[in-house]
């Protein structure tokens, strides 16, 4: 099982977000979560298989219609201590 932290800049606060992060995640079969940050960007951590989490990652440049991305960073990490998908 392969984990991956990103954070997401632009406008992606207050434009469902998060939500449609989950629901793509989930579509995925992946687990994690999402939170927003005091910063202003989106943090998104999960699991999964590594082909799916390499599809969120292209998902989450995309984001929903409404939302902004500028950038998205890539991290590794340790896999996420939750089931399902998230959002904080």
């Amino acid at each position: 099982m392969a984990a991956a932290r990103f954070f997401v800049s632009g406008r992606v606060q207050g434009v469902f977000y998060r939500a449609s992060t989950r629901e793509q995640a989930m579509a995925l079969g992946l687990s994690g979560y999402a939170k927003n940050l005091a910063d202003g960007r989106v943090e998104v951590v999960v699991a999964g298989s590594a082909s799916s989490i390499d599809a969120l990652e292209r998902w989450l440049w995309q984001g929903p219609s409404v939302a902004r991305v500028d950038q998205v960073v890539r991290e590794a990490c340790d896999t996420p201590d939750t089931e399902g998908f998230r959002t904080r």
